[in-house]
């Protein structure tokens, strides 16, 4: 007759798990018969006609007016561009002639704008009062059409 696969050890380990099982078990039954917790509605929060949380459920009778499903906008609106938006005004606050290029700090926000002289509509100078245009260059946002003002 053959020899039987458990071992002593096995058969050790399998008694080592059941007991940690038993235990676990009986922890969560101690957990849930002292915990002070009246389930899923003391959980519950409600919103009141301000926006405040509340433990009470709102009064039917105060509600206002009845919202239809398709009255409401899923997602996000696209925006339309402003064509007086899209000039914008500024500083020249750097610029290299040898290189070609330099910065301009709009006005209001100090956004700081790439520009390059093939950018420019007429030769400008640091300090200089400038309008621009916006394009989206390779790394990030250009001014273009750059003119003194």
């Amino acid at each position: 007759m053959g020899k039987s696969q458990e071992t002593f050890n096995k058969k050790e380990k399998e008694k080592k798990r059941l007991k940690k099982r038993k235990e676990k078990q009986e922890k969560k039954e101690e957990r849930r018969a002292n915990s002070p917790g009246g389930g899923l509605d003391a959980m519950m929060a409600y919103v009141d006609e301000f926006g405040n949380l509340s433990d009470t459920p709102p009064d039917p009778t105060k509600k206002k007016e009845v919202i239809k499903a398709s009255s409401i906008e899923v997602g996000v609106p696209r925006r339309e561009d402003d064509p007086e938006d899209a000039v914008r005004r500024g500083r020249i606050a750097f610029f290299n002639d040898s290189k070609g290029y330099g910065f301009i700090n709009q006005d209001g926000t100090q956004e700081r704008f790439f520009v390059h002289v093939n950018g420019l509509t007429e030769a400008v100078q640091e300090g200089d009062k400038v309008s621009f245009e916006l394009e989206q260059g390779m790394k990030g946002l250009n001014a273009v059409r750059v003119k003194k003002v």
